[in-house]
């Protein structure tokens, strides 16, 4: 393809924009619109009826049904609801049908400003393939695609990878030849149900690269800006988890090359507006991987660090406006963190539920919330599990990670299992903080930021075990007991106020159920990160007394709120209970307990060896032929689960027989339900022996 320049677009007023995606990027964008004085609009499917972009906007558009595809991959759907309320103008923020080309078209032949490349643009680079063709063809060096039939050994390992879309979905790493046919498998059906495509590609694995990005702005009369670089190595599932701007530890002669590269791309296809050329970097040596025709999830670094508002500068181009000449200078460093419910240490596997309770408590200036759901929202299966992101800007790199890890620390999370600490933990760990070197690039010696961060150190970022652990989330039940105790008795008739309404009157502190026998305690008992938990505790004249755990004493205890004198320390633990869900709150960390009932309920008992669904999701998938009677192995899948726009396998724990198969395809399962059953060979040599 030759060269090509935009041509200059006439001026067009934005009055009223209908942001076709939902969660945090259309309330981010809606946020933007309300500062410029540009009426809003969603679009929203049954499922997101009351989530929080649809309550934001001015006015909304129902699309019926739940799925993706159903809704928000629907063009047509789009296009209707933008011309039915009025709106001129349809930003698609990123993933669904942001990347393509045929949706922008029909954007334009309705009449309606698209915000965003043009659609010959987004067609060049939608397709990873092409894109990499294109850019080959300009001389920018890549890693060249493998042709899936005739991969060996010797190009072990290889990367699947989606031709359209991104944030990782539809992308498996390859490290057996036998299993690259069934991953080519799972990789097209995951990318057709998240971009409504199918397509996917290998190319060579780089191990222990960098992912470095510039973000690019154009506009239509000539002007292309290289607004720095972004490092996001930082990946789970090839999802990015941190990112920040600049990226660290770059000679200068390579953050040139970078930048050079990403305007030579932009302007080969004639780029405007907002974009992300990506690439793997190892060494001094740069590949090609793709460019992102659209905002990326995490612009906002590199906002803080350029102070622009790059959705301002999108609409801006859209209606035909120019950029100045130079971008502004850089200044200082900014980092984002990506919160998702999710459980890391359970293989990443995402959460749902009620988000009872999300603040991030007092923050400085610098620090920035982007966030899809609030305090009393529902986390479902349909989307993807991210939660906010959560930016801090300082004008030192150093300075940036702390104040990011701080804030998270003493986030106020309650709800589903989220990423929290293993985020905290990341931003703490000597292989991201690195070590100051005047003689590295940047005078930063970064040994072990690159994209095997997780897979080096999942392990120990998701341990919780260690005696003083151990100890933490004993004294932290113990805070839950006493506001539980508290809360009890404070909500129980005193027998002097039996006749008077709501027995203890408001402001009584009182410590419950003491009792005139010293050597009777009361006991709860909790499931925590390390396993069952007990504590005690008795009911003293005196106030409450802490049994097993010396060096604890109470101070406080009251329905939400416990102080305990901690080895001399005098600490505050607040504590929410929903149902059997307990979250204690502490400045040193966040703890999250199960109370257990005294006696166990019968009928929640399952047989051994069954396999319970960890999410709620729609069963895609049996392994072929599937039976009840069948000799399966340990390890072996056996069912396939689909929840939040990615693909969960469920395997045997262990080798025997199939006993029971209570999973369909196309059944929706809640977390809990019994998949299947298989009875271990182990467990039937035990039988066999009893029996004898």
């Amino acid at each position: 393809m030759r060269p090509t320049a935009a041509r200059p677009a006439e001026v067009r007023e934005i009055g009223s924009v209908l942001v076709a995606n939902r969660g945090e990027i259309a309330c981010r964008i809606f946020r933007t619109c309300r500062e410029l004085g540009i009426a809003t609009v969603a679009v929203h499917s049954d499922a997101d009826e009351r989530a929080l972009h649809t309550r934001q906007a001015e006015s909304a558009v129902r699309l019926p049904g739940n799925t993706p595809a159903e809704t928000y991959l629907r063009g047509e759907l789009l296009v209707k609801a933008a011309q039915a309320a009025g709106a001129d103008a349809v930003h698609p923020g990123y993933g669904f049908l942001s990347e393509n080309a045929e949706f922008a078209r029909a954007v334009q032949g309705a009449g309606l400003l698209w915000i965003g490349p043009p659609p010959e643009a987004i067609e060049s680079m939608a397709s990873k393939t092409r894109a990499k063709e294109l850019m080959a063809a300009a001389g920018v060096p890549l890693l060249a695609p493998l042709d899936p039939a005739a991969v060996t050994e010797a190009d072990l390992p290889v990367l699947v990878k989606a031709a359209a879309g991104g944030g990782g979905r539809g992308m498996r790493v390859v490290r057996q030849l036998a299993d690259l046919p069934q991953e080519l498998e799972a990789a097209r059906a995951e990318a057709a149900s998240a971009f409504g495509d199918g397509e996917v590609f290998v190319e060579p694995y780089l191990e222990r690269g960098r992912h470095v990005e510039v973000q690019v702005l154009a506009d239509a009369h000539g002007t292309v800006w290289a607004l720095g670089t972004r490092d996001c190595s930082l990946q789970r599932r090839h999802q990015k988890v941190i990112e920040e701007a600049p990226a660290p530890g770059l000679s200068r002669a390579l953050r040139e090359e970078l930048h050079a590269a990403a305007v030579a791309a932009a302007r080969a296809i004639g780029y405007t507006g907002a974009g992300t050329v990506e690439f793997l970097v190892r060494g001094e040596q740069a590949y090609f991987l793709e460019m992102n025709t659209r905002l990326q999830v995490e612009h906002p670094v590199t906002e803080a660090v350029f102070g622009l508002d790059l959705v301002a500068l999108q609409l801006r181009i859209a209606e035909g406006g120019a950029l100045d000449t130079e971008p502004p200078a850089p200044r200082g460093h900014a980092v984002e963190a990506r919160l998702y419910a999710e459980d890391p240490a359970q293989g990443w596997l995402p959460q749902t539920g009620t988000l009872h309770r999300f603040e991030l408590g007092t923050t400085p200036n610098s620090v920035r919330l982007d966030a899809g759901y609030a305090s009393g929202d529902t986390v479902g299966v349909h989307y993807d599990a991210m939660l906010a992101k959560v930016i801090a800007w300082a004008p030192t790199r150093a300075e940036a990670v702390r104040t990011l890890a701080g804030t998270l620390r003493r986030a106020v999370l309650h709800g589903p299992v989220t990423n929290r600490d293993l985020l905290v933990r990341s931003l703490r760990h000597p292989e991201f903080t690195g070590t100051p070197d005047a003689g590295a690039p940047g005078g930063l010696l970064l040994t072990g930021l690159d994209t095997g961060f997780y897979e080096r150190h999942a392990t120990e970022l998701t341990d919780s075990a260690g005696e003083l652990e151990e100890r933490a989330v004993a004294v932290a039940a113990l805070a839950a007991a006493l506001a539980d105790s508290a809360e009890r008795t404070a909500s129980a008739p005193a027998a002097n106020d039996a006749g008077r309404p709501g027995g203890v009157q408001p402001g009584t502190r009182t410590f419950g159920g003491w009792r005139n026998l010293p050597s009777q305690s009361q006991s709860r008992r909790y499931a925590g990160p390390g396993g069952e938990i007990e504590v005690r505790y008795r009911a003293l004249r005196e106030g409450l007394e802490p049994v097993d755990l010396p060096g604890v004493r109470v101070s406080e205890a009251a329905p939400g709120s416990v102080v305990l004198e901690v080895d001399g320390v005098r600490r505050r633990f607040t504590v929410g209970r929903y149902g059997s869900r307990v979250h204690v709150d502490t400045a040193e960390g966040a703890y999250t307990l199960t109370a257990l009932p005294r006696f166990p309920d019968p009928s929640e008992q399952r047989a051994p060896g069954s396999l319970l669904a960890p999410m709620p999701g729609t069963v895609i998938r049996l392994a072929e032929g599937l039976a009840v009677g069948d000799r399966v192995e340990a390890g072996d899948p056996l069912v396939w689960l689909e929840a939040m726009k990615m693909e969960h396998r469920i395997a045997a724990p262990a080798s025997g027989t199939l006993t029971a198969l209570p999973a369909a395809v196309g059944h929706q399962v809640e977390v809990g339900a019994v998949l299947a059953v298989v009875s271990s060979d182990a467990t039937a040599q035990d039988d066999t022996a009893q029996d004898a």
